[in-house]
């Protein structure tokens, strides 16, 4: 079986290597020298940071798992053994939630972002105009319509 931890984790670190052109160890070195030259690099390695340790939660939750499992009689799953289900479920989606951000911020084209920044030389997000053409609406005069108990 595939270890899914060195998948996600490895996908993860070469997206960042993409993003910002150079290996994962230069620039969490550069981001601690200047941690204010590129807000997209701290941001990124922040959060990788968080990624690596919700991960190793996941694989200390998952062996705590097998380990119940591997122990547990029978076919009949008990409440300690649920309860450890439980917890690689909540440390997935920790792990999972994590990634997403980290994804987000190597995505300079992902919704809220401004563009790749000028980090190494990477060009401005070119601007666009608006996908639909907006005017006011026409103003169509309205007919003058008696009221009820109105003083004139």
């Amino acid at each position: 079986m595939p270890d899914d931890a060195d998948d996600v984790m490895g996908v993860i670190t070469q997206q960042i290597e993409i993003r910002f052109q150079m290996p994962l160890a230069d620039l969490r070195r550069a981001v601690a020298a200047a941690p204010h030259a590129n807000d997209d690099a701290t941001v990124v390695v922040k959060w990788y940071g968080m990624l690596a340790e919700a991960q190793e939660v996941l694989n200390r939750a998952e062996d705590a798992l097998v380990a119940a499992l591997d122990s547990a009689p029978g076919d009949v799953l008990d409440d300690p053994v649920m309860a450890l289900a439980h917890q690689v479920n909540a440390a997935v989606a920790v792990r999972d939630g994590r990634a997403m951000v980290v994804r987000h911020y190597t995505d300079p084209n992902s919704l809220g972002r401004r563009g790749p920044g000028a980090w190494r030389g990477a060009e401005a997000a070119p601007r666009r105009s608006p996908a639909l053409q907006t005017a006011p609406a026409p103003s169509a005069p309205t007919p003058s319509v008696p009221v009820r108990g109105a003083v004139r």
